[in-house]
């Protein structure tokens, strides 16, 4: 029976791969907007997904040998409320993943300086309701680039996005992770479930921005304010979709593949 980690080792291990998540995931927004060393079109929602996807594939591979890599507190409470977690391991994880999206954001500061400044420091930091479908942040509109314009959407159809696209992650991170479902072979979790938060990018992320993160929105958020970008924390935008939205959203997801899903797979080697 393998060791328990300590609570030193959880929150070191929290803030080495969600820093990981946001140095990749915010990065990859960062050289979109300010670095384009392609015509604007090559540079679109399919490569910001992708580039969420391979950061979190490598944030579960770096330290989820250690903690589990929950680096998403939607995950650590989803996992607590369906019994999986004990609740006084929950604030190391907390600490760490809050801590670790801050200085992921720190990282990404340091990388793009200087574009960050020349371009007035945008947010590359955290999501918003129908976030880069009005104007590209590279200068263009839509209507250069396809032909037609898309309006923004709502905080509330935000909210509701955080919740579906949440319930979809923790469903999915319960199924890649269960032995007795079909599961993936080897080490191949940690890239499945980077292929999943880019799959609900790709199909579920316009409306918000899809966070399915309260740490990696949250705290970026804190730190953009921090270095000058304006209106971050204008409405009630915050703390809604990414933060209550998501941990909406895990808790429904876990309780839906432990009462609707689980129940009904087979165990393997027998009853």
């Amino acid at each position: 029976m393998s060791e328990e980690p300590s609570t030193k080792a959880i929150i070191i291990a929290e803030i080495i791969g969600t820093a990981i998540l946001i140095l990749g995931g915010d990065g990859v927004v960062a050289n979109v907007a300010l670095a384009p060393r392609l015509a604007p079109q090559a540079y679109s929602w399919l490569l910001i997904a992708f580039g969420w996807a391979f950061a979190v594939a490598m944030a579960v591979y770096a330290v989820g040998g250690i903690s589990g890599a929950h680096i998403n507190p939607a995950v650590t409470i989803a996992q607590a409320v369906n019994g999986d977690l004990p609740w006084r391991k929950v604030p190391a994880y907390l600490v760490g993943q809050f801590i670790g999206a801050f200085l992921g954001a720190l990282g990404v500061y340091l990388v793009y300086y200087e574009g960050l400044k020349a371009a007035g420091m945008p947010n590359v930091w955290c999501t918003g309701p129908g976030s880069i479908v009005n104007k590209a942040m590279w200068g263009h509109t839509l209507s250069e680039i396809s032909g037609k314009y898309i309006g923004t959407f709502s905080t509330t159809n935000a909210f509701i996005a955080e919740i579906i696209g949440t319930w979809m992650l923790l469903i999915g991170v319960y199924a890649i992770t269960d032995r007795d479902n079909i599961g993936p072979g080897s080490n191949m979790a940690p890239w499945l479930i980077g292929m999943l938060v880019g799959s609900i990018g790709f199909s579920l992320g316009g409306t918000s921005g899809y966070a399915i993160n309260p740490a990696r929105d949250l705290s970026p958020r804190i730190f953009g304010a921090l270095v000058g970008t304006k209106g971050l924390f204008t409405g009630w935008y915050w703390i809604g979709p990414p933060v209550i939205g998501a941990i909406i959203g895990g808790i429904l997801g876990a309780l839906t593949y432990k009462y609707l899903v689980k129940p009904f797979v087979p165990k393997r080697g027998g009853a």
